[in-house]
């Protein structure tokens, strides 16, 4: 059976050097590519449903994106698109049916979801062997216990960055803003299980600026354009910038303002940052579910046969 390989550490930049993702996913794109090759081999190849119930333009452009870096690497991506007039029951049965189709490997299911469709209801319904998105409550409560699970793939891309880039986690301080369950409280769990010590600030953190400069690495995860500036930052710290806020003219900025670099160690760009490292990791994760599909059916036929 196929071994991923893990990724392989860079040194730390320089001061204010850009922390970027783009040759990070392009490594881990390859990896995939390269089990998935060994997986169709052997019979099993690779298969990632994306199950979308949205018109929302942004959320199409994120879809076709996956769909494309999938099949660049041997992937078949299933998009079950179901329209935004799709009630929870229609989506939960897809997930349902998803599920429990030995040929799909990995499931996710893209938001935005039509009003009354709640997500965390929904995901419950993803196999977790199947979730490579990290997004169902018992994928996100393995992790919490420290139990294999597939982390939320942005979440962890911020864990992937950090080590591409040389930077240490063991007994370092480390402030995550924003405490969603796609980003802030995963990356906090992945930062414990690395020994560093975790502090989470949200809205109602009384006074952000007193508690970020604190941080050796902040992680900042808010969807809100120019949240963290200078006066935000330690001298030499590690930034990493989660936020990809559409500007009026089609770009897209993070939560973090570029006067940073001034005072930071490193920071993530945006775009190039966690976003293809992100996309790159969805089908990392699904070569591995792959993986221990072909390894049960292994054992299913060595037990019948025995």
């Amino acid at each position: 059976m196929t071994t991923l390989h893990p990724t392989p550490p860079r040194a730390p930049g320089r001061a204010g050097a850009e922390l970027g993702g783009t040759g990070l996913a392009r490594t881990i794109r390859v990896r995939a590519a390269a089990n998935a090759a060994e997986l169709a081999e052997a019979g099993v190849p690779p298969q990632l449903a994306v199950v979308v119930a949205t018109e929302d333009e942004a959320s199409a452009w994120y879809v076709r994106s996956i769909a494309k870096a999938a099949a660049k690497a041997g992937i078949e991506c299933r998009v079950e698109d179901l329209g935004p007039a799709a009630g929870p029951e229609r989506i939960r049965a897809t997930l349902e049916e998803l599920s429990a189709d030995e040929a799909v490997h990995g499931i996710i299911l893209q938001t935005p979801l039509p009003a009354g469709a709640d997500f965390e209801d929904l995901t419950a319904a993803i196999a977790p062997d199947k979730d490579v998105d990290g997004a169902s409550p018992l994928s996100l409560g393995r992790l919490a216990a420290g139990l294999p699970a597939h982390p939320p793939a942005t979440a962890a891309a911020v864990l992937e960055l950090l080590d591409h880039h040389g930077v240490e986690l063991v007994g370092r301080t480390c402030v995550v803003v924003g405490r969603s369950n796609v980003v802030g409280k995963p990356v906090a769990q992945l930062l414990l299980q690395r020994d560093a010590t975790v502090t989470i600030c949200h809205r109602h953190t009384a006074d952000l600026a007193a508690v970020t400069p604190t941080a050796d690495v902040l992680v900042v995860a808010v969807g809100k354009p120019g949240l963290i500036t200078a006066e935000h930052v330690r001298e030499g710290a590690i930034v990493i910038d989660v936020g990809t806020n559409p500007t009026s003219g089609g770009e897209l900025v993070g939560d973090v303002e570029l006067s940073v670099l001034a005072r930071a160690g490193g920071l993530t760009p945006v775009p190039g940052g966690v976003g293809p490292v992100t996309t790159a990791l969805l089908l990392r994760h699904t070569v591995q579910a792959a993986m221990r599909s072909a390894h049960r059916a292994w054992l299913r036929n060595q037990r019948d046969s025995g």
